[in-house]
């Protein structure tokens, strides 16, 4: 028997909807070669299992057969949440690399919801063209395979999909949400990201206070032009 589905059992779910696919397999198992001897039809066998004439013991209605099946579900994709997500950094040797290491040491804070961080990064491109951009690591991490780049195979890098994103040689610039951030741009005050939790504000002018619950960490590192960290710890509004 399949693990979680004994695990499952074991939680006092009916081991009934957990061994049988469809109401029909159920109903299926308690007809018998006599049964179907003198019937000559499966369907009509099936209804009168159904409604108590051919089976042993109580027979579960359709409608509860359904219900539990969906609440053995519902138990199941709990369970499977709660397995510990894998870390794309784990067990990677990253103290020669400033940048890595700090978003290893955040990378299960942000997994979790507990944190958000946005990267700032410039440098240039393969093409040696210089770009700028604002990266949300969660969504990152939820849309994109990191453990590559933990293994430094390849660079980390704003793209056109990111936050904000701008190449100094085209002049291209694009901006975007993502589930954890809203762009505020053309503002007085500059560029600002709206925490979508929160609703906090986070001020990526180097001359302003990033805002409530934020901190900015400016990354000092030989392997980019510019990193800068803004971490911003997320609280439910009340």
């Amino acid at each position: 028997m399949d693990d979680d589905v004994a695990e499952i059992q074991g939680g006092g779910l009916d081991a009934i909807v957990t061994e049988f696919e469809t109401y029909e397999d159920y109903l299926d198992q308690q007809i018998t070669p006599t049964d179907l001897y003198y019937l000559e039809d499966v369907e009509l066998a099936r209804q009168l299992v159904e409604l108590g004439y051919r089976g042993n013991g109580e027979i579960l209605r359709r409608e509860e057969f359904e219900a539990r099946k969906e609440a053995a579900e519902i138990a199941r994709q709990q369970k499977a949440n709660k397995k510990p997500k894998k870390m794309a950094s784990a067990g990677k040797e990253l103290d020669d690399c400033p940048l890595l290491k700090a978003l290893s040491q955040r990378e299960e804070a942000v997994r979790n919801g507990k944190l958000t961080t946005i990267i700032f990064i410039r440098d240039r491109n393969s093409k040696k063209q210089e770009i700028s951009g604002y990266i949300d690591f969660a969504h990152r991490l939820k849309t994109e395979n990191m453990e590559p780049i933990f293994d430094r195979k390849r660079r980390l890098l704003p793209k056109p999909s990111d936050l904000s994103f701008f190449n100094w040689e085209t002049q291209t610039s694009t901006s975007n949400p993502t589930p954890n951030f809203q762009v505020i741009a053309d503002n007085e005050a500059g560029l600002l990201f709206k925490n979508k939790r929160d609703r906090k504000i986070i001020n990526v002018d180097p001359k302003s206070r990033p805002g409530d619950n934020s901190t900015r960490f400016d990354i000092v590192t030989g392997e980019y032009i510019q990193v800068v960290l803004y971490d911003h710890v997320t609280r439910r509004r009340t």
